[in-house]
Parts: structure tokens; sequence; C-alpha cells
């Protein structure tokens, strides 16, 4: 018997086009979605970096800012303290010097003056002189200098230092000289802020006893000298020959004058007042360096 034809084949399975087009847009979208995940990773990957860059930079910047405070405020801290040792400084001044001040004698000055006050020996004669500056210049008058041909100093400590002549005004009175630098000196006051009747002591070496003081008080000021000029205050503090060229000296340990002269018979001293003295002192300086010292 002839066989039926395509009995044992198997049946081909057709799918509507449709599905066809279904399928082809759920490809499509899972490719989308696959591209759009992929563009939101490297976005997000671009903003955490970015994130971690600015977190970097802002850590960088606090910690700068922050070594920059540390700076101002550690330098704020040198400068109090350089303050308040200033600040301390001078309040130990003042106390040693109120404490000089109201003290029953001048102890206390003539302690804090005596290291700033010389014995001047030449091979004619001897006087005293005193620092103006720490660099070592000295003041005197310029008539204990006359006939030397050489002149030491002889300190408080019984030092002796040889000085060099710097320049002289024979009309004041006034000789420069320079020795080694020292420690300590000697401060001028103007006779403008000296009062009548103020206390003063007179430093020197009268007769030759090396640092004898003498005390007595500002009596008048703007006297006449020996050149006739009306700049010396005049005192009862007893002057002598080895005293002159010695400071006269307040109870603040200010230089009122430099000792120069005394009346005969009388127990009158002159002092040249300070501003004479400083003018004399820079005007010698000016021909000696040109420029002033004081």
């Amino acid at each position: 018997m002839p066989k039926k034809r395509g009995s044992s084949r198997l049946h081909q399975i057709e799918y509507p086009s449709f599905t066809r087009k279904y399928l082809s847009h759920l490809i499509v979208l899972i490719i989308f979605l696959l591209i759009l995940q992929s563009v939101f990773s490297i976005m997000m990957w671009n903003k955490i970096n970015t994130t971690n860059k600015n977190l970097e930079d802002y850590q960088e910047r606090v910690n700068r800012e922050i070594e920059i405070n540390n700076a101002e405020i550690k330098n704020k801290i040198n400068e109090l303290t350089e303050n308040l040792f200033g600040i301390q400084d001078s309040f130990e001044i003042e106390i040693s010097n109120i404490k000089a001040k109201t003290s029953s004698d001048f102890s206390g000055i003539i302690k804090q003056t005596v290291n700033s006050v010389v014995t001047i020996k030449t091979n004619t004669a001897q006087g005293t002189g005193f620092v103006i500056s720490k660099e070592g210049y000295v003041v005197t008058n310029a008539h204990v200098l006359s006939g030397g041909i050489f002149a030491n100093a002889i300190t408080a400590q019984k030092e002796s230092i040889p000085m060099k002549l710097i320049g002289y005004n024979s009309k004041l009175d006034i000789a420069l000289l320079k020795i080694t630098p020292r420690d300590s000196s000697l401060d001028f006051i103007l006779s403008k802020d000296v009062e009548i009747g103020e206390k003063v002591i007179a430093i020197g070496n009268p007769l030759g006893l090396s640092f004898s003081v003498s005390e007595g008080i500002v009596s008048a000021k703007d006297r006449p000298g020996i050149n006739q000029m009306p700049g010396y205050i005049q005192t009862d503090a007893a002057l002598n020959p080895g005293n002159s060229g010695g400071p006269l000296i307040n109870d603040d340990g200010k230089v009122v004058g430099i000792n120069n002269f005394k009346a005969q018979g009388e127990n009158l001293g002159f002092a040249l007042q300070s501003e004479h003295i400083i003018t004399a002192i820079n005007n010698i300086a000016i021909q000696a360096f040109n420029q002033t010292i004081i």
C-alpha cells in the first residue's frame, strides 16, 4: 500500500510576527538598560572620584589653614611672652628706683651709679669723669687733662683703663674720651625738669679719696659761670678739685650737671647744666665721627 506523504515529518512551529517584534524590542530595551547602567556607573564613578578629590583638596586646605593659625598663635604667644618679660623688667627697674628714691639717704642711688663713675689720672693731675654710653664714652672737665701726656680711668673695681681723647670744648670746659665698652652708663636730665631745692649728690674723689660722695640741694639754676654764660646749677654740695668733672646726680639717679668749680671761701659749687653738656659732646662727636652719640 502506498505510504501517506509526510506522515513521519515533524511539524514546524511558526511564531506570529508580533512575537518576533516583541522580542526585538525586549532585546533593544535590555541593551539600552545595560548601556544606561554603564553610563550611570561611569557617572557615579566620576562623581565619587571628584568628591574624593574635593575632599582631599578641602582637607589639604584645612590642614594648611590650621598650620597657618598655629604659626600665628605661636607668634602671638611669643610676642606676649616678650611683652610680659619687658613689663616685668620695667616693673623691676621702677621698683628699684622707688626703693632707692624713698630710702632715708642716697645709698640706693650710689649703688646704681658708682659703676658709671671713674677716677681720671694723668701724669700731672687727677679728677673725675662719668660714662655716658655703654660704648665707653666718658665726659670730664677739659682742665682735668690740661698738660697731661696720658690719661687712665680707674673704675670702682680698681681696674685701670687707658683713655683716648676724642675732643674738647675749652669754653665750656668739657672733654670727651673713650674707654672700653661698659655694662652701665648715666643718663641726663635737662635743667627745665630740675626743681629748686631738689636733693643732689656730687660723686668724685676729692683730695684723692676715691668715690667720695657729698650731698646738697639745687640752690639755683642758670647761674653765670667763669665764662659768663648763664648755664650753671648752683649747689651747696661740697665740691673740691678732685671731684671736678664728676656728675651731680638727683634722687632719680640722673645727671643734672657736671661738677665744674666752686666759689672761693664760700660753700657754693657750680655744675654745668646737662643741656649744655649734651650740645658740647655732640658737637665734638660730629667733628670726630660726623655723627652725634647722645
